[in-house]
């Protein structure tokens, strides 16, 4: 958070994924839930093209790197 307590792109870090045609909303929507449960994505922004094929993207906020060597 920035100084006004708001989000910026930067705290952020995204992850584009494209999804075919064939699958299923219900497919899509166990895939996204795999990736936010085991590496802590969100679905931040969705596209279905008339084709079928969706755009996704997934955020999951930055985190800072720790000391190098120390264990936590």
């Amino acid at each position: 958070m920035n100084a006004e307590g708001t989000d910026t792109d930067s705290d952020w870090e995204y992850r584009p994924l494209r999804l075919p045609p064939g699958i299923t909303r219900w497919s899509a929507a166990t895939q996204l839930s795999i990736h936010a449960e085991f590496s802590g994505w969100e679905l931040s922004r969705v596209l279905l093209y008339s084709d079928g094929t969706r755009k996704v993207w997934l955020r999951r906020r930055r985190t800072t790197p720790g000391v190098p060597g120390l264990l936590t």
